[in-house]
């Protein structure tokens, strides 16, 4: 699907650097020093339930009355907000809010669009998602998988290079050309989509990080929300590829 081009769960808008600099973010106030409330972890991960409850109750709208304009406008509308955010980070308490509800447009209207071809389809993608992001969160909190500078630039070249392939093959396909194996069902085309959800995994392991990160590095209380939005662009992009894989096994 198109949104996973966009979306690809590297996050790349957000980084230590800017959580560095925002940390260092003070607003005086006469001759007093007033220090802006910081991100805690816990404050993140009550963002992200919200994010997710957000998500989950536009999703069920868009898929019992699946139709292209909550496909597109959850899409395109979804990438607007996101980019706006990247350069509008203080309003993502706002910002990540409705990016949820737009996301949940699109993933209720591409559920609905594989459950109609393949019986049992969504319950199955949604159920290893879960499963995924526990397992992904079990490794990082046991460090079977350190979040180093060489690993996280690694995952987001990786992450880059299949967004890149994403768009070419969406901009092609606008003009009936279809990149070779991407989306077929063989060995290859298989092949191709584990090797997407290893990645969108490994992705989870940076955002995890991103949560320590921001509360290590004192970001102001914002990053909370917008750390939040990045998890779920992961959690969304890893449930769309599992649906894809899933789809080719089960026309194999």
């Amino acid at each position: 699907m198109a949104k996973n081009m966009f979306s690809g769960g590297g996050n790349p808008f957000l980084n230590e650097d800017k959580m560095r600099e925002a940390a260092k973010a003070e607003t005086l106030d006469g001759d007093f020093i007033k220090v802006k409330e910081k991100m805690t972890v816990q404050g993140a991960i009550n963002k992200s339930f919200i994010l997710v409850g957000i998500m989950m109750a536009t999703a069920l709208v868009a898929f019992a009355m699946p139709s292209s304009l909550f496909l597109y406008g959850g899409m395109f509308g979804g990438l607007g907000v996101l980019i706006f955010a990247s350069f509008k980070k203080h309003l993502s308490p706002t910002l990540a809010p409705l990016y949820a509800a737009l996301e949940g447009l699109f993933v209720g209207a591409v559920s609905a669009m594989y459950a109609a071809a393949f019986d049992g389809i969504v319950f199955n993608a949604a159920s290893l998602t879960i499963a995924l992001l526990f397992a992904m969160l079990f490794i990082y909190k046991t460090e079977i998988i350190k979040v180093t500078s060489k690993f996280r630039t690694g995952v987001i070249m990786a992450t880059g290079g299949i967004m890149v392939v994403y768009l070419m093959s969406w901009i092609l396909g606008m003009f009936g050309i279809q990149v070779p194996f991407i989306h077929e069902t063989g060995l290859m085309g298989i092949g191709i989509s584990a090797f997407v959800i290893v990645i969108a995994c490994m992705n989870l392991l940076l955002d995890f990080d991103n949560f320590e990160k921001g509360e290590q590095f004192g970001a102001p209380k914002y990053y909370e929300w917008y750390s939040a939005m990045g998890l779920l662009v992961t959690l969304v992009w890893l449930y769309v590829e599992l649906l894809r894989l899933l789809s080719k096994l089960a026309s194999d």
